[in-house]
């Protein structure tokens, strides 16, 4: 690949990691972990470097293409099922492996694949779901990375109800792990107040692969 500039790999001095979650899960949200330049790289290479698809769904027996694009990066080219739909990973670049490196040893698990999305702007958005695809196994640990607009991320408990929200900014980490996917939902709403593009990197661990 050809850039004028250099892939940071993230600063170590970001602020204090918090569970946002009061209860069932840990959410740890770690904040920006990356400086602006570093961060305005990042996305400048998704944006450019990433051959983004639109995704595709089966809801309630209907086949439905998404207006939010998605690309699917692995160890190897292996399959990955959700929402009705196979998937198969391509091989991770050099900058997507030496990030997934780092991205581990934040968050403390072992990754071997990574679903990447691509949100133009704040007309595209996720509905409420939760991450429980059988690959996965019992509580998994998903290690989220947003870079771009800053998006509002909630979670809703799925007995009570409740609900929480965190701000995803630029260059930050999220990640997700023990009772998280059994116990709450979350989506990224829609808002008319965002028009600049945000990228999401999901790192997880598929089981049987």
């Amino acid at each position: 690949m050809e850039e004028q500039f250099e892939l940071g790999i993230g600063r170590a001095d970001a602020g204090e990691p918090r569970n946002v979650l009061p209860r069932d899960g840990e959410s740890i949200y770690f904040g920006p972990l990356f400086a602006r330049e570093e961060a305005d790289a990042w996305l400048r290479y998704f944006l450019e470097e990433i051959p983004w698809k639109h995704d595709e769904a089966v809801i309630y027996g209907r086949h439905i293409v998404t207006a939010r694009k998605v690309a699917w990066y692995g160890d190897r080219n292996f399959d990955y099922t959700y929402s009705g739909r196979t998937r198969t990973a391509l091989v991770w670049t050099e900058e997507l492996r030496q990030l997934k490196g780092k991205v581990e040893a934040w968050a403390g698990g072992r990754y071997n694949s990574c679903l990447l999305n691509l949100y133009q702007d704040g007309s595209q958005g996720m509905a409420w779901h939760h991450d429980d695809e059988k690959g996965l196994g019992r509580n998994s640990n998903i290690a989220s990375l947003s870079f771009g607009a800053e998006r509002r991320f909630d979670f809703r408990h799925k007995e009570s109800r409740e609900k929480v929200s965190v701000q995803l900014e630029h260059g930050s980490l999220l990640v997700m792990r023990g009772e998280t996917q059994a116990r709450w939902q979350h989506q990224v709403p829609k808002t008319a107040k965002v028009s600049r593009p945000r990228v999401n990197l999901t790192f997880r661990r598929m089981f049987g692969q």
